[in-house]
């Protein structure tokens, strides 16, 4: 069965594309409750959800439903009223399956934000409309920027608490436009919300005719996700080499891994990346069986003509704008630890398949996530702090810059002594221009 086209896997037969979302804003913006008005509206709770809702209004002594409860299921955030933690939930409408990370706006959860956000194909930013563009705001806007988050859809909230005003909103949409050009992101929309009362959320709201464009479910499920992938540059690292020993299959050596970036034929050169051995595709199999060619983000086991040395952490690679390979390396640090970064100690580092000892070399800046201003050499990162940091790793890494593909250019980091993760990263580009990898030795 030969493997579809990206474009067509998303459109024909039964297929189901899957989008990933986050929520992010201020405190009380109404995070939770837009993801339960969601849930409930698209009719994606279950019987049993619905009916220990209703008891806990009872026993608190309310009317009305509290929503925001189908997220914020820690006790203490009931308690606070806040959201500590990520919820995940889940949700499908007949054209798109969802995955919503409902993450928290305080700055001390900062790290759970950029858990729950690394994945996301788009950010929705709540803004109340009463208060306008808010620090907070700006923060998670700028962090879902950082983390290449591709889509942004700036939900503003409480309409109803401003009188569906049509003014309010143009207002806070121009604040919010003075504030975009510190983002790196391409694809901005607004919507006018009420999560609480439910406009425009999921139905079009008769308090806003001045609005004219779609309601936030039918945005999401009509925004173009298939190019948030590399489709261009063909990455895959190696997880698993594939070594049947049967009579049937005895000459069968396959190397296993989900494609990162790209597209791959039967018949293509691929390269191998540290080593540098190069060879062409002989066979492609899927979880369906023999395909004549593999996109991301599938996994595969391709088998090579030549008969080459590779193992896990190895890296195959289209010959073309070939991955950085090196061991020194420029990247941003979102720290999540109560022990702070320490210059000179041994980290290992969790990059794509390949786990290898790191060091930590320079603090080149720190990110006030106040005002997000650069403060250049920092005596220290510490818990829940963004910063630009220089390190060395003991064995090469292949990769491209996190801004050209999040799935090759992003990475963990691990206390070598407490198997604690520690801080997620993403790779920035050499300082210095890189040796292109030479084929040459090893012909096809």
């Amino acid at each position: 069965m030969n493997a579809t086209s990206p474009s067509s896997s998303f459109t024909e037969g039964t297929e189901t594309q899957l989008m990933r979302f986050t929520t992010a804003g201020s405190v009380d913006d109404g995070k939770s409750t837009l993801i339960g008005r969601l849930l409930h509206d698209s009719k994606s709770i279950f019987e049993d959800q619905w009916e220990s809702l209703e008891r806990s209004a009872d026993l608190a002594g309310g009317t009305e439903v509290n929503l925001a409860n189908l997220t914020d299921g820690l006790r203490s955030e009931r308690e606070q009223g806040i959201t500590i933690d990520v919820a995940y939930r889940y949700f499908a409408t007949p054209r798109r399956k969802f995955i919503i990370a409902d993450t928290p706006g305080h700055v001390q959860y900062t790290r759970n934000m950029v858990t729950g956000a690394s994945t996301a194909n788009m950010a929705l930013v709540l803004i109340d409309a009463r208060n306008g563009v808010v620090e907070q705001s700006k923060r998670h806007a700028y962090i879902s920027s950082l983390l290449g988050i591709p889509h942004m859809t700036v939900c503003i909230n409480k309409m109803d608490l401003v009188d569906y005003s049509e003014e309010r909103f143009r207002e806070i949409r121009e604040e919010f436009y003075e504030f975009i050009p510190r983002l790196d992101i391409r694809d901005i929309s607004f919507i006018p919300i009420s999560a609480l009362k439910g406009d425009n959320v999921v139905t079009e709201s008769a308090n806003m005719p001045w609005y004219h464009g779609p309601t936030l479910l039918s945005h999401l499920e009509d925004v173009y996700i298939a190019s948030d992938w590399n489709l261009k540059d063909f990455r895959m690292p190696v997880q698993y080499v594939i070594r049947p020993h049967t009579d049937e299959h005895h000459d069968y050596r396959g190397f296993a891994g989900q494609i990162t970036g790209g597209t791959i034929k039967v018949g293509d050169p691929v390269g191998v990346l540290p080593n540098g051995a190069r060879s062409k595709v002989k066979s492609i199999l899927t979880h369906e069986g023999p395909a004549d060619e593999a996109f991301c983000p599938q996994s595969v086991s391709i088998e090579l003509e030549n008969n080459i040395d590779i193992s896990r952490g190895d890296t195959l690679t289209g010959l073309d704008n070939l991955p950085y390979t090196t061991q020194d390396h420029d990247a941003h640090l979102c720290w999540m630890h109560e022990q702070g970064l320490q210059l000179g100690k041994k980290y290992l580092i969790k990059h794509g398949s390949r786990t290898t000892k790191v060091v930590f070399k320079e603090l080149v800046n720190q990110i006030d996530v106040h005002t997000l201003e650069e403060i250049d050499n920092p005596t220290d990162i510490k818990l829940n702090d963004i910063g630009r940091v220089k390190f060395k790793s003991m064995a090469p890494l292949v990769y491209d810059a996190y801004k050209k593909n999040r799935y090759v250019g992003g990475f963990v980091i691990i206390d070598e002594a407490s198997n604690d993760t520690v801080a997620a990263g993403m790779l920035r580009s050499p300082e210095k221009p890189q040796p292109v990898p030479d084929f040459t030795d090893y012909a096809i």
